[in-house]
């Protein structure tokens, strides 16, 4: 196969902590700036409750909860990624969207063995692009309620 043919996954690019993370483009709605947030009682503790969005309501997941990652102050910057996945909507709040990039496939490596990290569960790959390594989520797994 040459350059020509080579396969791309385009993504949308975020931001969480000092990591990069992408989900594929054909999975996201929209992009959205942090808004009001309307708690749901007994839900998991990374399910930060809904969101009326243009007449739907949108359960919203904080990545940094779900990923056991500190929490931050960087709601200037933060954005809810709004995806679906088997005809579920979903928001994802980020610390920021970066950019939608084409990753060659062929770029794409299985993760890496990591010894105790919370999130090698969700992750499906690593790409390494120039200078940038950006981790593919597996959606699935990141709205499997099971811990």
């Amino acid at each position: 196969m040459n350059a020509l043919e080579q396969e791309y996954l385009k993504v949308i690019v975020f931001q969480l902590a000092d990591k990069e993370y992408a989900i594929p483009v054909s999975n996201v709605q929209g992009i959205e700036k942090l808004m009001h947030i309307t708690r749901v009682p007994k839900t998991a503790k990374y399910v930060k409750g809904v969101i009326n969005l243009r007449g739907v309501v949108t359960p919203i997941i904080d990545l940094r909860e779900r990923f056991n990652i500190p929490a931050t102050d960087s709601e200037d910057t933060a954005r809810i990624i709004i995806i679906t996945l088997d005809e579920m909507e979903v928001g994802f709040v980020v610390d920021s969207a970066n950019d939608v990039i084409d990753i060659p496939v062929s770029s794409i490596e299985q993760q890496p063995e990591v010894v105790g990290s919370h999130e090698e569960e969700f992750i499906s790959g690593v790409a390494k692009i120039e200078n940038r390594l950006l981790i593919l989520l597996h959606l699935d797994k990141v709205l499997n309620p099971v811990d």
